[in-house]
Order: structure tokens, then sequence, then C-alpha cells
């Protein structure tokens, strides 16, 4: 292979559900879309700002699992965000060197 290495570009799809999804992002939706459910079925008779309310839950939840490209949702998207700004950006270096001791 002269150095050269072949990496398929879908490897962690084999990893995912249905090729998007973990357990956690279809454990978010179905919680969302099991409280939607129950809302429904408690508020008979809903006015249109009233079902925009019961169906947030599903919608949010929705939102935050649908893929996006170089991440595999949303919500991947959000704590790659907040891990980068909540975390130190000034690196020190650590390593090895000829110069790194004492002289």
């Amino acid at each position: 292979m002269n150095g050269n290495y072949l990496i398929p570009a879908n490897t962690k799809q084999s990893k995912l559900i249905l090729g998007f999804f973990t357990p956690v992002d279809l454990g978010i939706f179905g919680i969302g879309v099991t409280t939607t459910l129950i809302m429904l079925f408690i508020f008979q008779g809903l006015t249109f700002q009233m079902a925009l309310i019961v169906l947030l839950p599903a919608l949010i939840s929705g939102f935050l699992v649908i893929p996006v490209p170089n991440y595999h949702n949303v919500l991947q998207l959000i704590i790659n965000i907040v891990t980068f700004y909540l975390n130190r950006r000034k690196y020190y270096w650590k390593g090895w060197c000829i110069r790194d001791g004492k002289e």
C-alpha cells in the first residue's frame, strides 16, 4: 500500500442505529414523543397556541436528533460547541524534548 491507508468514509455509521442514531438519541426522541402523546390525551379541544405548546417536546427532541453534516446530530454539535468554549484553549508543552530539562 506504499504507506497509504484507506479508511472507509462511513466507519462511524456502522456503530449507529439506522446509520444516524445512538441509543441515547432514540431515548431522547422517544421521551419527547411519549410526553407529547400523553399531553395530547390529557388536553382535549386545544387552541392553536396550546397545540404548539403540547407539540414542543416532540419538536425539540426531534430537532436535537436530526442529522447534520460532519456531526451525527444537532445534540452532538451543541455538546462540542459548549465543550470548546468551557474548556481551556491555551495548551502548555508537556512533551519530551532535548531542551525540556535542566541544562
